[in-house]
């Protein structure tokens, strides 16, 4: 009789064992390809060693509403689809447009920001430069792997158009003289220069952006269900005010 019961709570015992619920699982990791010059959608912040800006806000954030934890991956920016088409990493948050020619190496999610190239010069040129023209046969410089590079190339208005690898990099030759001047991403020439790092360098005012474009988050062809998830995200947070505080944060405006 005793070894009955005993039996019995054995096998009463390993019944509980077999419906207890399962550890939950780690929650699910994926790298993030982002650049270290690309301030204020992304930097690398010198005081902790790890890239800050807009996009990982972003991206972060996404995370916490979509069910995911980001590892911020830091690489230049023409590695970024190479490294996203190759498993490298699984999203590119950056200052990447969306373009025709992109979205067909990934996809994107929906829009998140939209702007213009920004042109700068030495200070110590004063002219008024409204349009591309008015820098027609000059040598002008822009950055590896953006847009702008080659629509400038594309256009055939100038002499030469210098590829630079970093946008850091434009400021430093046009702030020495080396480079009459220079396109790139608007707001990260303009936060680079509130800073104070390139005092011989100015922002033109008056230049009307010709390629405009919007900001987006990267992916895989094919990854249907994250892209679901992220845009979900956008569409909530975008909705609650959390992505205008994000933007406020870096010293951009809130977009109607």
């Amino acid at each position: 009789m005793l070894l009955k019961r005993f039996v019995q709570a054995a096998v009463a015992a390993l019944a509980v064992v077999a419906v207890a619920p399962a550890p939950a699982s780690a929650q699910q990791v994926l790298k993030v390809g982002s650049t270290p010059t690309g301030i204020p959608f992304t930097f690398l912040d010198t005081k902790t060693n790890t890239i800050q800006g807009i996009m990982v806000d972003l991206v972060t954030e996404i995370g916490k509403d979509a069910g995911f934890n980001v590892q911020i991956e830091p690489m230049q920016f023409s590695a970024l689809i190479p490294s996203l088409t190759s498993g490298k990493i699984d999203i590119i948050a950056a200052a990447m447009f969306i373009t025709p020619p992109r979205k067909e190496v990934v996809d994107f999610s929906d829009p998140i920001y939209t702007y213009g190239e920004g042109l700068v010069v030495p200070k110590s040129d004063t002219k008024a430069y409204a349009t591309q023209d008015d820098l027609k046969g000059e040598t002008v410089g822009a950055q590896v792997g953006t847009a702008f590079v080659d629509a400038l190339k594309k256009s055939g208005l100038f002499a030469d158009v210098k590829a630079y690898d970093t946008i850091p990099d434009i400021l430093r030759d046009v702030n020495t003289g080396r480079l009459k001047a220079g396109y790139a991403d608007y707001p990260i020439l303009a936060y680079n220069l509130k800073q104070g790092g390139f005092p011989e360098v100015r922002l033109v005012d008056g230049y009307k952006p010709v390629t405009m474009g919007s900001v987006g988050i990267g992916l895989r062809k094919g990854e249907t269900a994250l892209l679901g998830k992220i845009n979900a995200s956008l569409a909530k947070l975008k909705a609650n005010g959390t992505i205008d505080k994000i933007l406020d944060k870096w010293g951009l405006k809130a977009q109607g």
